[in-house]
């Protein structure tokens, strides 16, 4: 990359200077040409005030090349139509008439003219420069050996090139230390990224002096942070599911077990008494149940997870629906003496009607048997702000702050015995929790000990399910 850098940077000065060359040599040129022009111009006027045209104008011109002009310097005095009156460099008689040529042409319209061309008559290149005269009766033409910047170029040319030597080797040390300030960095945060390779990278980005190189090492922090988020999620999601699949083995173990020692008392006749027989099956049928509802509540939360749950969307009011839960649960209610209290805003939603009703249902039954005997549960529902707002609050046995942050993990109880003596299959919270994802709302929880604990759920009313 450093080369690359070097290589493109000193071509781009080649380039530039080839074209500042190029176009140095053409602004020198046009203004060495307009400078000699207008010396010859001047010297024409000159020679225009020292001839007199009554006499022998060829004898005053020849005169005027060797004693003021120089013998370099070519004179021609012309008529208005072109035809040769004298010439300092050939015989003015062998001379066709110059009424053609492009310097006289544009003296005789705009009253001055230059040209430059290959002389045939003195074998080099001259330029032209003709002028009228005073009394415009005459044309004065002044040419001389001219190779524009030519002559001059030879003259320069070693200082151009110990110039262009100087040039590129400054060139190439800026070159090299701007790709260094480049380059340098770009290796440093390279030697940094290697450290990703660790279980707990730890990176020392400096700040550069280019905002872009600083946008690298920022991406890179924000990138690692959020590989390194997404591996510790991937990890406790892994725990999760292993102890998902312990705790379900676990819970299925147990009542498969039971099942098994009943039906084999029963096989084995060793339940005597009809009474007997009948409890072995009422049991049998209790912990099948238990059983199904285990079964039920795991699919369910798999299919809420996928978002793979077929959801019917109807437009439900809310006083019913809660008035149809709080009937549902009036018996557990009653054994356990809780005294029940609903508080319903007149609202119509478009939601599932299943799924509010499986989040009330489990949102009041923990209420009710996690309380006391005597106690209360406040179920209130409005709406605020776009949002359905479900409150239930009890007063109840609490739960611990050390739990409170584990009650929405799929099989934790807070009380474990008490869980089990009720039927609880552990996961009534955590398909709470679902639900409220579901619809990406929010469930918040405020508890005490021996106080009781209020369960707030938020779940945008425009939210669109599909």
């Amino acid at each position: 990359m450093k080369r690359a850098m070097i290589q493109r940077f000193l071509i781009i000065i080649s380039i530039t200077l080839v074209v500042f060359g190029v176009i140095s040599y053409i602004v020198a040129g046009r203004h060495l040409l307009t400078n000699t022009m207008k010396s010859m111009q001047q010297t024409i006027d000159v020679v225009d005030y020292m001839l007199d045209y009554s006499g022998d104008i060829d004898a005053q011109v020849k005169e005027l090349q060797s004693e003021a002009v120089g013998s370099n310097t070519r004179i021609t005095i012309l008529k208005n139509d072109g035809s040769v009156v004298a010439e300092t460099n050939a015989e003015k008689d062998t001379l066709s008439n110059h009424g053609d040529r492009e310097e006289v042409r544009q003296a005789f319209l705009e009253g001055a003219g230059y040209a430059t061309r290959y002389s045939d008559t003195l074998q080099e290149n001259m330029l032209y420069v003709t002028k009228m005269t005073q009394n415009g009766d005459y044309m004065v033409r002044l040419a001389i050996p001219y190779s524009g910047l030519g002559d001059y170029m030879r003259l320069l040319l070693p200082s151009l090139l110990i110039g262009v030597i100087l040039l590129f080797i400054v060139a190439t040390i800026v070159a090299v230390r701007f790709s260094d300030t480049v380059t340098k960095p770009l290796r440093e945060i390279a030697e940094e990224m290697v450290h990703i390779r660790g279980d707990e990278p730890e990176f020392d980005f400096k700040t550069y002096q280019y905002e872009e190189l600083n946008i690298i090492s920022y991406t890179t922090d924000q990138l690692i942070a959020e590989i390194k988020e997404n591996i510790d999620k991937i990890e406790f999601e892994k725990k999760i599911r292993q102890e998902f699949f312990s705790n379900a083995s676990h819970e299925l173990k147990t009542p498969i077990t039971s099942v098994k020692g009943y039906a084999e008392i029963l096989q084995n006749n060793l339940a005597k008494t009809p009474e007997a027989q009948e409890d072995c099956i009422r049991r049998i049928i209790k912990e099948t149940d238990n059983m199904t509802n285990l079964i039920n509540d795991i699919l369910m939360i798999s299919k809420l997870e996928t978002k793979d749950l077929s959801v019917d969307i109807s437009e439900v009011r809310m006083a019913p629906l809660l008035s149809e839960v709080a009937e549902a649960i009036e018996p557990i209610a009653a054994q356990h003496e809780v005294t029940l209290h609903l508080d319903c805003q007149p609202i119509v939603w478009n939601t599932s009607a299943s799924q509010m009703e499986e989040l009330l249902t489990n949102l009041m039954t923990n209420a009710v048997k996690y309380n006391q005997p005597g106690g209360d549960v406040w179920t209130t529902i409005s709406s605020s702000n776009d949002e359905l707002v479900i409150v239930v609050r009890d007063n109840g046995i609490g739960i611990s702050k050390e739990e409170q942050d584990r009650v929405f993990e799929r099989f934790y109880r807070v009380d474990k015995g008490r869980s089990k003596k009720m039927g609880g299959t552990g996961l009534g919270l955590s398909i709470v929790k679902h639900i409220v994802g579901y619809y990406d709302g929010v469930v918040e929880l405020e508890s005490e000990e021996g106080k009781g604990s209020t369960f707030t759920v938020k779940l945008p009313m425009n939210q669109t399910i599909s």
